[in-house]
């Protein structure tokens, strides 16, 4: 059985993190190391907490940021047939002030490469397509050059988490993101001995939605849901992530841009300025692959990053997911190396949960916005479209 992680932000190849290595509930954690504070709901029961610790403590075990990312965490019962909600916090920095931190932030070859491609600041140029002023008539699909250095050029949004490991934000009680799972499913909470037949990963799937939180996000799925209908201009997309710098495909490359368009052309992960491609990433849930563009390619064993999941798997987090937080700020303990195993995720738009119409035996997972919002996961009996459009805000508001 398939588990759609609703439009947003995997199937696995798995990381160089022995599952067994980790008690369940327990914590290894590098002196210098990332750090989770749980806040559990009251009458989220002990074994849900630890499955959640357990999530946290795959991450902690691979990067030595001193960052703690807060998490209200609920185990309880939710609307008929979902699986579970979930939600980040972000904010948004001038490209000048990221490119710096990112900069500053160098502590691998990945970085230093990475860095070394990116656009000189105060802006970047992007390929992007259905906005209201596309020289191409409004609405276009047809991709062109977004050079013109406003708004959308020159601002990232990132998870509150992910400002913390740049250095951007200081260490604050403030939440940075909300899961709650829900407790009228099948879970498989100890993943040491395997997932069981019909259940899904606990621990997994809070690792994914805790990627999601420390920066796997897109800001395309922004433009993806607002280009029907109403058209916006260009500069009221302002939603590019640090992932976004890394998002590419052969006509962006050609462009010297990163891709920001709302398509089914590939697009892919690349830290050299489109010269390699290192993985593939989903295309979107409305004109793209049907998967969120914040995922790896669905069904290809990329990372735990990927968009679907089937009941009876073990999730686990790879060197492709490694990679991508490394460059966009997290870094590594660089002990890790990966191991192979599959899991997959999916994610719909919007706030509001609905069925397609089409009776199958999948489920939504829990993901997380790359901007505030909550997203409600599918059921086991009906996909749940969840919508997530985005409300552009004013072209006037300013970054910082």
């Amino acid at each position: 059985m398939k588990i759609y992680l609703v439009k947003l932000q995997q199937a696995a190849v798995m990381t160089g993190i022995a599952l067994s290595g980790i008690e369940i509930g327990g914590a290894i954690s590098p002196a210098n190391a990332l750090t989770f504070n749980f806040t559990p709901a009251a009458g989220t029961s002990q074994q849900a907490i630890d499955g959640f610790t357990t999530a946290g403590s795959l991450w902690s075990s691979l990067f030595t940021d001193s960052v703690t990312v807060n998490v209200n965490i609920n185990f309880t019962a939710l609307s008929a047939g979902t699986l579970g909600e979930a939600s980040s916090s972000t904010q948004f920095f001038s490209y000048d002030r990221v490119h710096g931190a990112l900069s500053n932030d160098r502590t691998s070859t990945d970085d230093r490469t990475a860095v070394n491609s990116l656009s000189k600041p105060p802006t970047f140029n992007m390929l992007l397509n259905r906005t209201a002023n596309s020289p191409n008539g409004a609405g276009s699909a047809t991709p062109y050059l977004d050079s013109n250095g406003d708004a959308n050029n020159t601002t990232i949004n990132l998870t509150s988490a992910n400002a913390k490991a740049l250095g951007l934000v200081a260490n604050n009680n403030d939440n940075d993101a909300s899961i709650s799972f829900s407790n009228a499913f099948n879970w498989d909470f100890n993943p040491n001995d395997g997932i069981s037949d019909g259940a899904f990963d606990f621990v997994g799937i809070a690792a994914h939605e805790l990627g999601h939180s420390l920066g796997f996000i897109s800001g395309v799925d922004t433009l993806d849901g607002n280009a029907s209908g109403t058209f916006y201009n260009d500069s009221q997309f302002t939603y590019v992530s640090p992932l976004d710098l890394f998002r590419y495909s052969t006509d962006s490359k050609n462009a010297n841009a990163i891709d920001w368009t709302a398509d089914a052309r590939d697009k892919y992960f690349s830290i050299d300025g489109g010269a390699t491609n290192i993985t593939a990433f989903s295309t979107g849930d409305v004109f793209g692959d049907g998967r969120q563009n914040g995922h790896w390619k669905d069904n290809l064993g990329l990372g735990i990053m990927d968009p679907t999941i089937s009941s009876g798997e073990l999730l686990q987090i790879n060197e492709n997911d490694k990679r991508a937080l490394d460059v966009i700020g997290w870094n590594r303990v660089g002990n890790g190396s990966p191991n192979a195993q599959i899991g997959n995720f999916v994610q719909n738009s919007n706030g509001i949960a609905g069925t397609d119409g089409l009776a199958r035996a999948d489920a939504t997972v829990p993901e997380p916005a790359d901007f505030v919002g909550t997203f409600i996961f599918a059921t086991i009996t009906a996909k749940i479209i969840i919508d997530r459009r985005q409300q552009l805000r004013d072209a006037t508001d300013k970054s910082v």
